[in-house]
């Protein structure tokens, strides 16, 4: 049933996002101080997904939903992924990430009836992957042999949750690229957004994670880029960047380009550390009709054993070329909806994570199974929900929205910060 109200957001939708964010971290990366079992860190994050379909559907019994392009080529996705994996040429795990993806895409759902296209579920986001990130620091302090090891060449790493450098980046580039647009927005102060940014920002240095670093800068541009026009912030902020920018390049340089390459040679720089001879093998693999069109089931993004790190690739190594076009849909038509709508914050924010899933995903897989890019994309969907407007006796009867496919009718008050 389609929900056409917008009501104030329970509290609980909050845990169930902090719910999805814990079940998309992961279960492999580096050595823990504690060491924890893989069956253990498993365990937690399929807990925690069935945890948050659960209270989802316990705050919504009646099943009312927001219709959205988003949401139903995500749901698309479902038909490639199970026809790929039932005929168990990629094993029983495949069935079963088919199952834990169909129960993520039910949570979204679920929880869709509280988008609204304010800066709630923002903050959500910022709230939970900033508790991601202390753990983080908080490793950092307690051993930084191993939060910094040799094995990753002394680039950050999870000291009590096993994390990836690049995926501590993601998660504080997207903090950070949040925290400064609710700042410009003025829908928190400078303080508080300080607290989340510098800290946020140090250990995304630590990292030494070009993509997210590139995805950060990149989306902040298209983001505030967006605002110039009604923001006289965002004009301020966009010069003074440009400034800092100009000067930190020729003052320097050497060093900026030193933390960029690495350490790599020449040779491994132009592969992208090895990427690019993965994706000619891929490419090349000879495959039939079936898989070309449906792909070979969902697995763990690997091709013969080396990490596959191309979302469109993955997709189409896992979910065929059916796959890599529902997911360039649900890329490209909110997109599409953001490009087209008047300056605000929420269209902002939105351009910000679009612009972010793109760039990221030429060099790291997610887009085509749980993952926290399918929760930034589901973000930036939730953004861009027709804001409240006139109540409808007062407005009289509405046309559905082409994008939605609902009528928005929402109560009067204010936004829930």
């Amino acid at each position: 049933m389609v929900d056409v109200r917008v009501e104030h957001t329970p509290r609980r939708v909050g845990t169930v996002w902090g719910l999805l964010v814990l079940n998309t971290l992961g279960s492999t990366g580096a050595e823990t101080i504690v060491p924890l079992p893989r069956s253990l860190i498993q365990m937690v994050t399929m807990g925690a997904l069935v945890a948050a379909f659960a209270l989802a559907l316990a705050m919504n019994p009646r099943l009312r939903v927001r219709a959205g392009a988003f949401l139903l080529l995500l749901s698309l996705l479902l038909v490639p992924s199970l026809i790929s994996s039932v005929d168990l040429s990629a094993g029983f795990g495949a069935l079963f990430r088919c199952g834990r993806f169909a129960v993520f895409v039910a949570t979204l759902w679920l929880i869709s009836r509280w988008w609204d296209g304010s800066t709630t579920f923002v903050r959500y986001h910022i709230r939970w992957y900033f508790l991601v990130l202390c753990s983080v620091a908080a490793g950092l302090l307690l051993s930084p042999g191993a939060a910094l090891p040799d094995l990753y060449g002394g680039r950050l790493v999870g000291a009590l949750w096993p994390l990836t450098p690049p995926q501590i980046g993601q998660y504080a580039a997207v903090v950070v690229g949040l925290a400064v647009l609710l700042a410009l927005g003025r829908r928190t102060d400078r303080r508080s957004a300080a607290l989340v940014i510098v800290p946020s920002l140090a250990l995304l240095a630590l990292t030494h994670t070009r993509t997210a670093t590139i995805g950060l800068l990149t989306g902040l541009l298209v983001a505030i880029g967006s605002m110039v026009p009604t923001s006289a912030a965002a004009r301020r902020w966009f010069g003074w960047a440009t400034l800092c920018a100009a000067v930190a390049t020729v003052a320097f340089g050497s060093l900026l380009q030193a933390w960029f390459l690495r350490g790599q040679t020449e040779e491994n720089f132009s592969t992208l550390t090895g990427r690019a001879k993965v994706w000619e093998a891929l490419l090349d693999a000879p495959r039939s009709g079936a898989e070309r069109l449906f792909g070979v089931g969902l697995g763990d993004k690997s091709f013969d054993g080396l990490p596959i790190d191309n979302s469109w690739l993955a997709v189409y190594h896992e979910q065929g070329l059916l796959g890599v076009a529902l997911v360039a849909g649900f890329v490209l038509v909110p997109a599409t909806v953001a490009l087209l709508r008047p300056p605000s914050l929420a269209r902002a924010c939105a351009l910000f994570l679009i612009t972010y899933c793109g760039l990221a995903s030429y060099t790291e897989a997610g887009l085509g199974d749980a993952s926290p890019y399918l929760l930034h994309l589901a973000l930036a969907a939730s953004l861009l929900v027709a804001p409240a407007g006139p109540s409808a006796s007062d407005a009289g009867p509405q046309a559905p929205d082409p994008v939605r496919g609902t009528v928005a009718r929402p109560v009067r008050g204010k936004e829930v910060a």
